[in-house]
């Protein structure tokens, strides 16, 4: 029996070293599949009482129906009569080797992963908005979603995260798949110097080069090097390909000169790019004086080859948007590209834009895409397909800032937002790999009635919220009295409309979306 105490205002509290969350749940459940991961994580804890106060605070965070900031999740808890102190230092002090930490959900998708499939890897970075000006790493970002017309800015803190695509079917080449976040930095960039400094050549050279270093490519560029090394210190990973895939931020020189050995990347690139031919056989045979010639003729932009009726459109199946669709393609290998990728060789995909009905009788298209791959060896439908899985990042964005309250806690200095911030988003992902390993198929809850299946999306999975939902249903089942996950559901039939609003814990609690 777990030790209690009582405070002076009379509530009855856990002991800290004993949560109130049991771990004693049936095997196949999203929470006891949850607890395994999260004692995986042991020796990224000095202390057994850190590691013990980690599993509580990421299992309140899960649970909590409010804002995630630190003193939300104490009362989640159950800890709001209790020293707070500890949980501060527990991030400020960085108690916690954060590489040991994203070890656990690599490792465990790797797992998950055929052994002669490749790695697909996606990389993106995301700004966190923030208010105070005195809070670490905060400056004037671009926003993404600012209208074209008119540049907008906002404050905010920038983070680089890498997840690797989780296919639903392994052995199927179209599949849909669920991003694992794997990795998370926070990028932040040096302050501009100020009118004394700014005179000084010696410092103004000094910044310039922080700066460079600082530039979320080059720390992108970085971040896949570790990964590479990462992987291959796991069972089996030198055997691996790494493919990455990112958008036109980091589809430059900056990354594709530093890639690694067995690692590829698939981006997007300019539409008026500027792309050349292999030189002819002559010329890099000869033996005259001055150099090689490294690029031949001067090819069409892509732009331009999506518009040319010379080049034939192929037909590519791959999973999108919830079902199976058709692309039109044209594939070209190889080029060069001068400014991005130097005398490596490359192989481009044009891709038509696909159209969709927002209305009756009114179609609309999306834009082109023009990707490149730095694997001359892969399909194209290998190609297409990992670059849709793409998108999942960005769904992790979303979860990660909505649900799982990335930067709501509310602290100041490095050390504590970098921290917390990880600690956050591995939480998050060991949330997915729990789901995962349940193999549940659609969610046990039955849907709201507002929430209907889509004939024209045949394929459908358990969202976020869903998850959060089976998690709170499962910490709680026995003080909510439930004893199944459904019992709680049974219409009630009324011959007339009620009188009165009947308001049902249970139904709030596990339908809940905060």
């Amino acid at each position: 029996m777990a030790d209690r105490r009582q405070d002076a205002t009379g509530f009855t509290t856990p002991h800290p070293t004993h949560y109130c969350f049991e771990k004693k749940t049936e095997p196949s459940s999203v929470l006891s599949n949850w607890n395994q991961l999260f004692d995986l994580a042991r020796p990224a804890f000095v202390q057994q009482r850190s590691f013990e106060r980690a599993r509580a605070l990421a299992a309140s965070s899960l649970a909590c129906l409010g804002r995630r900031t630190l003193s939300g999740v104490l009362c989640a808890g159950g800890q709001q009569f209790r020293d707070w102190s500890s949980t501060y230092r527990l991030f400020e002090q960085e108690r916690m080797d954060l590489e040991a930490l994203w070890r656990v959900p690599l490792q465990a998708t790797l797992q998950a992963l055929p052994s002669s499939a490749p790695v697909v890897a996606l990389i993106d970075d995301t700004l966190v908005h923030k208010r105070g000006r005195h809070v670490a790493g905060t400056a004037w970002r671009r926003d993404p979603l600012g209208p074209k017309f008119s540049p907008n800015f906002v404050w905010a803190n920038r983070f680089l995260q890498l997840s690797l695509a989780l296919p639903a079917d392994s052995a199927s080449p179209i599949s849909s798949a669920r991003a694992i976040p794997i990795d998370l930095q926070h990028a932040p960039t040096p302050a501009k110097l100020k009118a004394p400094a700014k005179n000084d050549p010696e410092q103004l050279k000094m910044w310039k080069k922080a700066a460079a270093t600082a530039a979320v490519s080059a720390l992108g560029a970085r971040r896949i090097q570790s990964l590479r090394q990462a992987v291959d210190q796991q069972p089996g990973g030198t055997q691996r390909s790494l493919l990455v895939c990112a958008d036109a931020t980091f589809t430059n020189r900056t990354v594709l000169k530093d890639l690694a050995c067995r690692t590829a990347l698939v981006g997007r690139i300019r539409k008026d790019a500027r792309l050349y031919a292999l030189p002819a056989a002559e010329h890099q045979n000869q033996s005259g004086h001055g150099r090689r010639r490294v690029y031949g003729q001067r090819l069409p932009t892509p732009e331009e080859l999506r518009q040319d009726d010379a080049h034939a459109w192929q037909s590519v199946q791959a999973f999108a948007a919830g079902r199976t669709c058709s692309f039109d393609v044209k594939y070209f290998s190889p080029v060069r590209w001068k400014v991005g990728s130097g005398s490596r060789d490359l192989a481009l995909l044009v891709v038509r834009p696909v159209g969709y009905c927002v209305r009756l009788r009114a179609r609309s298209y999306r834009q082109p895409a023009y990707l490149i791959c730095t694997d001359l060896n892969l399909s194209v439908q290998q190609i297409l397909q990992s670059y849709l899985w793409r998108w999942e990042i960005e769904l992790n964005f979303r979860d990660e800032k909505t649900l799982a309250g990335l930067g709501q806690p509310q602290v100041r200095i490095d050390s504590a937002l970098r921290t917390s911030a990880a600690f956050t988003v591995f939480n998050y992902a060991l949330l997915l790999l729990a789901l995962h390993q349940s193999g549940l198929i659609h969610s046990p809850l039955p849907r709201p009635r507002w929430q209907r299946p889509r004939p024209q999306r045949p394929s459908t999975r358990i969202t976020t919220p869903q998850a959060l939902s089976l998690f709170r249903g499962q910490c709680w089942a026995s003080a909510l009295g439930l004893p199944n996950k459904s019992s709680f559901a049974a219409p009630v039939l009324y011959a007339t409309n009620p009188l009165q609003t009947f308001s049902t814990l249970q139904s709030a609690v596990l339908y809940a979306t905060g």
